[in-house]
């Protein structure tokens, strides 16, 4: 009888519970086979802390934010001695292949169990959309769209004060968030990691715009970006599991504005909000298309490889593509984003 596990690590993300019921649902359309949910991501996999998933089990989650089966920051080889530390759960439940929904650094943490001799899956999530080897990743398409519509409010609200105001969106080190948002909201600049800046000619397309009459601006900013050569990003503060905390750079680029144009400049962080909340239809869609297809890669019998989306199809790719880099934003796309600075 085929057992399937599956877990959820890394940072939550709209529409992972719409994998995990495109997984069971597919998995037990086949009668002899198993689906085991492990809680609380690799923390649950070095603590056997798993549940039996059924059809009753995932009715009702399509829509629903966040995990059914938690996830955690903990890792096996950074918190653990890797494929040992997981060793005892797997045997227990007897599990033939993991399913693994996660980050670049999950998915990392999952070619190495592969290497070892764990049949893996991989399934890419991630708000960022910076994951190598797929057009796209779930999670981004509603964390973009709830980014866009902050940056609509914000914006009324510096026309009607005249204000400058930052937003800062997530993008550790890739600015997808930032640049889709940033087109979608008409923002008058755009600050991500990937694209060196210069503030003078950020305040620049600001004075110019208040010389213009467009006594409001708005500049979204990737929380990875680097300050200007002078000023020194705060020291990251770590999670629990000892990973670097980001968030609040923007405080200082408002800063610096502020000084540069004279012109009222205030920030507003996003944060988390991106993360939580309904999955876009777009993405239920998505995250079903890639759960179903990761379980008959499964019951296939296929192993070190990730689901892929290529065009309008969902395909196998081996998990070294995924984890050899990191996808950054195409300059055409931020060149298209910067035709309308100012």
């Amino acid at each position: 009888m085929p057992v399937i596990g599956v877990l959820t690590a890394g940072g939550d993300c709209p529409g992972l519970n719409a994998v995990i019921r495109g997984v069971t649902v597919r998995t037990l359309l086949d009668d002899d086979a198993e689906v085991v949910g492990i809680k609380n991501g690799w923390e649950g996999l070095m603590e056997g802390d798993t549940i039996p998933l059924d059809r009753d089990t995932v009715r009702g989650i399509l829509f629903r934010g966040g995990t059914i089966l938690g996830t955690s920051r903990m890792d096996p080889y950074v918190h653990g001695d890797g494929y040992e530390s997981c060793a005892r759960t797997i045997k227990r439940n007897g599990l033939e292949c993991l399913i693994v929904i996660g980050g670049d650094g999950t998915l990392r943490s999952a070619l190495r169990l592969s290497n070892e001799g764990l049949p893996v899956i991989g399934v890419p999530k991630t708000i960022d959309n910076d994951i190598a080897g797929t057009d796209v990743t779930f999670g981004f398409h509603t964390a973009v769209q709830v980014a866009t519509n902050a940056i609509d409010r914000l914006a009324s609200t510096a026309e009607s004060h005249n204000r400058v105001i930052v937003v800062e969106v997530m993008g550790r080190s890739k600015g997808w968030i930032a640049t889709y948002a940033g087109i979608a909201g008409g923002a008058d600049s755009i600050l991500i990691p990937e694209v060196p800046y210069d503030l003078d000619a950020v305040a620049d397309v600001i004075k110019r715009r208040h010389r213009r009459g467009r006594r409001y601006s708005i500049v979204v900013v990737a929380e990875g970006v680097e300050l200007p050569a002078g000023f020194e990003r705060p020291a990251a503060r770590k999670d629990a599991f000892g990973f670097d905390r980001l968030g609040g750079v923007s405080y200082q680029i408002a800063e610096i504005l502020e000084d540069m144009t004279g012109f009222e400049t205030r920030v507003s962080v996003l944060g988390h909000i991106q993360r939580g909340g309904t999955p876009s239809a777009f993405d239920r869609v998505l995250a079903t298309r890639l759960g179903v297809a990761a379980a008959g890669f499964a019951i296939d019998g296929q192993q070190g490889v990730m689901t892929a989306v290529r065009g309008p199809d969902i395909v196998a790719v081996p998990m070294e593509e995924a984890c050899a880099d990191i996808r950054g934003v195409p300059p055409k796309l931020y060149d298209t984003a910067a035709a309308f600075f100012g």
